[in-house]
């Protein structure tokens, strides 16, 4: 996958330099703006620069790969541990109850940082910057002692996570603007193995240490360290695409030209919002089934462990589709006919849920797992719906991040309605209840236009 991607990119990068090459530029240009296309990092023409391009593209599947196996294991592997987490810390109920939402909250108030800081430094480093901090914030935290030292350690790890999470679909935009939809696949793909694999193997990997939970969640920063190698090599182009001039070398060159762009009003723009409450009611259903769907069927009579496994399976059920459906997206005008097929397997994943749930268990997870995977249609039409790089950073912070913000709420108030009816009915209504605004919203974020547009035309 990686070399096939490389190449493709590679032919793509010698096209745009042959087209540039100083034979074909004399003709229409003076020495005066050969000077200027310099300034701005025209592309070297040798065959070495041909190759280093080829390289630094691998490198880039690789890190994107890497990053995204890493960007739920921190929350996943912890509910894995939660009990022992719990007794080893002497944390109340009440503050485990709020760990829930310190994922979301974390990602909403972090991720609105990632456009500027991917303006400063390159979205590169940013991202790499993000696996060094998710690398020390799971090494540490089980090991400083005390409720207060967890939650900072994690809330460091989660930092790395969020910038991480906004500036992916920026990356996949600015490197591979003609494999939008393979390469969300392939990064939600990865992201959705991380996903399973911690939830599944971080117990087994405990027992194998001893049983004490302090390495079996340190052991993940390992997995992390390894996410930041890629990144480092492309750290110094400020994660410019391969022929593409680096950030500083274009504000140098548009200010030379007196040209200024416009700033984006992304509030203006109505598929922004529609975007962002899609992302936040499919973050919410994604997190409501983390938190409960394992506890409705054993409150069903199903075992423990074949709860788990059902569990395991809605999660899996995310990393096939996760590259299919992004592929299928982009081939599309309009999206909204997906959105409203994740919905209606998920409203009938919730009424299986509701009318037996023991009976189906395994038919309800299948179908809720279908539902998930509005995750990765969402970030694939945050690549869609905007034209260029900064409009795609713009976007996917706006929308990460209000989403986020949307999703904080869903899992503690299940919570609270099941604690008050004493059953699954009035929670499983809630959930299928947010189901249908999610398809609206969905249906309008799908259609085919760019945020730029709306937001000029107000």
């Amino acid at each position: 996958m990686m070399g096939l991607m490389a190449s493709e990119e590679t032919r793509t990068a010698d096209t745009r330099t042959a087209m540039s090459s100083p034979s074909m530029s004399s003709m229409s240009s003076t020495s005066s703006t050969g000077r200027g296309a310099a300034a701005a990092g025209t592309p070297d023409t040798t065959p070495g620069a041909g190759r280093t391009r080829a390289w630094a593209t691998r490198l880039m599947v690789l890190g994107i790969v890497l990053s995204a196996l890493n960007l739920r294991p921190a929350i996943t592997s912890l509910g894995a541990l939660l009990e022992e987490v719990r007794d080893g810390l002497g944390m109340s109920g009440s503050v485990a109850g709020l760990l829930t939402s310190v994922p979301p909250l974390c990602f909403a108030v972090f991720g609105i940082t990632a456009p500027r800081l991917a303006r400063r430094f390159g979205p590169a480093a940013v991202v790499c910057a993000g696996m060094v901090a998710i690398t020390t914030g799971l090494l540490i935290r089980p090991y400083v002692g005390g409720t207060a030292g967890f939650l900072a350690a994690s809330a460091l790890a989660l930092m790395g996570i969020a910038v991480s999470n906004v500036l992916m679909p920026v990356i996949v935009k600015r490197w591979f603007p003609d494999r939008v939809g393979s390469m969300t696949g392939l990064y939600s793909m990865a992201l959705a193995m991380g996903t399973s694999l911690a939830a599944a193997i971080t117990v087994p990997l405990t027992d194998v240490m001893g049983g004490d939970w302090h390495p079996g969640l340190a052991v993940w920063a390992g997995l992390a360290a390894a996410a930041v190698l890629p990144w480092l090599p492309l750290v110094r182009d400020r994660g410019a695409a391969p022929g593409e001039p680096r950030p500083e070398q274009a504000r140098t060159a548009a200010a030379a030209a007196g040209e200024q762009p416009a700033p984006l009003r992304i509030t203006r723009s109505r598929t922004a919002w529609a975007l962002a409450v899609f992302f936040g009611l499919q973050a919410t259903a994604a997190y409501i089934t983390m938190g409960w769907m394992a506890q409705i069927f054993r409150d069903a009579g199903v075992a423990a462990g074949t709860a788990g496994l059902l569990l395991a399976v809605t999660m899996v059920m995310g990393v096939p589709l996760a590259f299919v459906i992004p592929r299928v997206a982009t081939r599309l005008p309009h999206q909204g006919p997906i959105v409203l097929v994740l919905g209606v397997c998920g409203l009938a994943g919730y009424a299986g849920l509701y009318l037996a749930p023991a009976g189906g268990a395994w038919a309800w997870a299948v179908l809720l797992g279908i539902s998930n995977c509005a995750f990765p249609l969402a970030l694939t039409m945050v690549g869609m719906r905007a034209r260029s790089g900064a409009g795609v950073a713009q976007l996917s912070a706006f929308a990460q991040s209000t989403g986020y913000l949307i999703s904080i709420p869903g899992p503690l108030l299940v919570g609270v309605l099941y604690q008050q009816s004493g059953g699954w009915g009035l929670p499983i209504a809630l959930m299928a209840g947010l189901m249908v605004p999610q398809m609206l919203v969905g249906f309008l974020a799908g259609r085919d236009r760019t945020v730029e547009d709306e937001a000029a035309a107000h």
